[in-house]
């Protein structure tokens, strides 16, 4: 259907009456065809590009911050200390 859309061979109404589907949906699957069409014809590698950063690199980062902000807040928390060394 979204492939006779982008066709233009026929009005969104025809393809809405022989399909028996609303003219918005007809709309919003060729939208989304236009907007996804690239992904057929990538490479794996070229949408493991495209998908993001890898998860457990960004997981190890949040850990990383969260050891780092731990630290700095207990060491924050010793300067008014009196055995705090100046």
């Amino acid at each position: 259907m979204a492939l006779a859309a982008l066709k233009g061979d026929k009005t969104l109404a025809e393809l809405s009456e022989q399909f028996e589907v609303h003219v918005n949906q007809i709309t919003q699957w060729k939208n989304q065809l236009q907007e996804r069409a690239s992904n057929v014809f990538a490479t794996a590698a070229e949408r493991n590009e495209s998908a993001g950063p890898d998860v457990k690199e960004l997981h190890a980062k949040i850990g990383q911050l969260a050891m780092a902000n731990d630290f700095l807040a207990a060491a924050l928390g010793r300067v008014g200390d009196p055995s705090a060394k100046r």
